[in-house]
């Protein structure tokens, strides 16, 4: 696992062409307001507020996840997980989802929240397991429903004695 920064934006633009590709309904972004962008908008994607991590699987990348700041109700979100169908089922996924947990702790967020896309089973049973629960249906501007899901964070444990 690791973190990405603007000069990583090749990885970055491969696996998101990928999961746009291959799960087009499961993000906001569609894979045409992408496949033609440069070098610029990538490195400008990778600007944005948030930590944006990779997981790797014999030595490639396999999996992308950002962790994105909490908000001033201290609520922090998980977005654009996606993992390839290679590394499906290896304990990848369950690592991006720690990594994310672990930064929103870190920046003293209370809460850690996500959106899966209505009928995505897969995706909301993974959630379920890592505590998160569904707080309901909401409709994305582009007319897809997704459930919104929350779970608790730990408390950050206080350095020194």
């Amino acid at each position: 696992m690791r973190a990405l920064g603007p000069d990583d934006w090749r990885t970055w633009r491969d696996l998101r062409l990928a999961a746009l590709a291959e799960a087009p309904q499961a993000f906001h972004s569609r894979l045409a307001d992408w496949v033609g962008a440069g070098e610029h908008e990538w490195r400008d994607r990778l600007h944005a507020p948030g930590r944006y991590l990779v997981a790797e699987l014999d030595g490639r990348p396999c999996a992308q996840v950002v962790a994105v700041p909490p908000d001033p109700d201290g609520v922090a979100d998980l977005v654009a997980l996606w993992v390839a169908p290679h590394a499906r089922g290896t304990g990848v996924a369950d690592a991006l989802i720690a990594a994310v947990s672990e930064h929103a702790v870190g920046w003293g967020a209370r809460r850690l929240a996500l959106h899966v896309v209505v009928g995505n089973e897969r995706a909301a049973a993974l959630y379920r397991r890592h505590g998160f629960a569904d707080l309901g249906v909401v409709e994305r501007p582009d007319g897809i429903t997704e459930h919104r899901m929350e779970r608790a964070l730990p408390l950050p444990v206080p350095d020194g004695p």
